[in-house]
């Protein structure tokens, strides 16, 4: 499972980061959809879009293949004004004549969509609608009659990220629409999970967003799936902002214990300098000992090779599965540069704020008794 994830979270780096053109990686461009079905092995990466909702129309196409997609930010329903107007009319067929304008407008617009798409779309073809606003169902008939899938209230992420998967191009009108602003997939489906739908965009060309789908038995095995994932996620991240890693393990602090103890602090003439050079030297060492320690290993014979190994130049770190000393580059056992980096700077910080209020305290004690000493002179 773990191999399975890796490569899942591995593969979006080449999907984010073409060819190495940026060294940025947006990790809000990777959809995390949640699916409390299966077993955990039927996680996977998909090279598409997974919409949390389908169709609402029971007539809708459920499958199609070669797929063309039209984005859409247009309201297909009828909306109240946005400011408080009155319409008066004095008859019953001015009232009539009222409502079927506003009919007219909506169907005018979803007429424009169903003729431009028996203009680009041939009978073996289908045709996707993601609209961000709502559809009304006549006009959802409309659309169902004509063979096309229509999702409304879509999320402004996803259609952000069908943009950068599919190619296509959001459209704030259905007036002179072109073949050009339309997306391709090679299949979408929909697929419904009790009261829930899902709608899977599949088989795009060259995507620049993906889906990362998590499948389990209950909602702790998802959840524990999904903490993985992300973590893995800016792992990939730090690494490629970063353009390097550290040796893990534990490989790395020991190699510092050894570098303060041995050359650094023979350089410091303070006496009490050199014993706090040795206490932090001491506090690097608390990771090694903390997976000897987890992996069932002799703590105090372990470590006392590994700083003779690390001594002689040798890079050595702590092999948990086989509770032995292992070089780490070789077999793959890295941490990130930023997160090593992070947690000496963390240590030392918290260290000083605690030595701080110490301070704190007993310069309040000592402020109290001054002021008790100069009451009783006053007196």
């Amino acid at each position: 499972m773990t191999d399975k994830i890796t490569k899942c979270v591995v593969d979006t780096k080449d999907i984010l980061q073409p060819l190495g053109k940026s060294d940025q990686i947006d990790l809000h461009m990777i959809e995390i959809v949640k699916m409390c079905t299966g077993s955990e092995e039927e996680t996977r990466l998909v090279r598409g879009l997974v919409l949390d909702h389908g169709a609402r129309h029971p007539d809708m196409p459920k499958r199609m293949l070669d797929v063309k997609i039209l984005i859409l930010d247009v309201s297909l329903e009828y909306e109240k004004t946005d400011t408080n107007a009155g319409f008066f009319y004095s008859s019953a067929d001015q009232r009539d004549r009222l409502v079927h304008s506003e009919r007219n407008a909506v169907d005018s617009k979803v007429m424009k969509i169903i003729d431009f798409k028996k203009s680009v779309c041939t009978e073996d073809q289908g045709f996707l609608i993601v609209n961000m606003k709502g559809i009304d169902p006549v006009a959802l008939e409309m659309l169902a009659k004509s063979s096309i899938l229509a999702l409304r209230r879509a999320k402004r992420r996803n259609l952000e990220r069908l943009q950068l998967s599919c190619g296509g191009v959001c459209q704030n009108s259905v007036n002179d629409l072109a073949p050009s602003v339309l997306g391709h997939a090679s299949s979408v489906y929909e697929r419904t999970l009790m009261d829930d739908k899902y709608t899977f965009v599949e088989g795009v060309s060259n995507p620049k967003s993906a889906t990362i789908l998590i499948q389990g038995p209950n909602n702790h095995a998802i959840s524990q799936l999904s903490d993985a994932v992300r973590d893995g996620l800016r792992s990939v991240r730090n690494v490629v902002e970063d353009k390097c890693t550290v040796p893990g393990g534990g490989a790395f602090f020991v190699s510092l214990y050894n570098h303060l103890v041995n050359n650094f602090a023979d350089t410091v003439d303070n006496g009490r300098a050199i014993q706090a050079v040795e206490a932090f030297a001491n506090a690097m060492l608390i990771i090694p000992k903390t997976l000897m320690q987890n992996s069932a290993c002799d703590v105090m014979e372990l470590l006392t090779t590994m700083k003779r190994e690390t001594k002689s130049g040798k890079v050595v770190g702590v092999d948990v599965y086989n509770r032995c000393l292992c070089d780490p580059v070789l077999e793959g056992i890295l941490d990130n540069y930023r997160t090593v980096k992070n947690v000496i700077s963390t240590g030392y910080t918290v260290a000083s704020m605690m030595l701080e209020i110490d301070e704190i305290i007993q310069a309040g004690k000592s402020m109290k008794g001054d002021a008790a000493a100069g009451m009783q002179r006053g007196m």
